[in-house]
């Protein structure tokens, strides 16, 4: 069994694909964690502006990194 990358109260970014025409693209919340599925894991996320709900597949959300704490690294150098 595997894990779900993200957790319940992350802030994630939601990309919708070709089939999403009407989802709205931008930072979610993960409110709900689905039952594992073998091909694409699911969550069920909330829109940070307008609150609403959907369920969406992992490969279609990445992490947000909070401004200011480090992210993204400084250059070496």
């Amino acid at each position: 069994m595997s894990l779900h990358r993200f957790a319940v109260g992350q802030s994630i970014e939601f990309a919708p694909g070709r089939l999403d025409a009407t989802a709205t693209r931008g930072a979610y919340t993960v409110v709900r964690l689905h039952p594992d599925e073998p091909s694409d894991r699911e969550y069920r996320v909330k829109n940070a502006h307008d609150g609403h709900e959907r369920v969406v597949r992992e490969s279609r959300i990445r992490l947000v990194r909070p401004a200011g704490l480090g992210w993204p690294p400084a250059a070496l150098g």
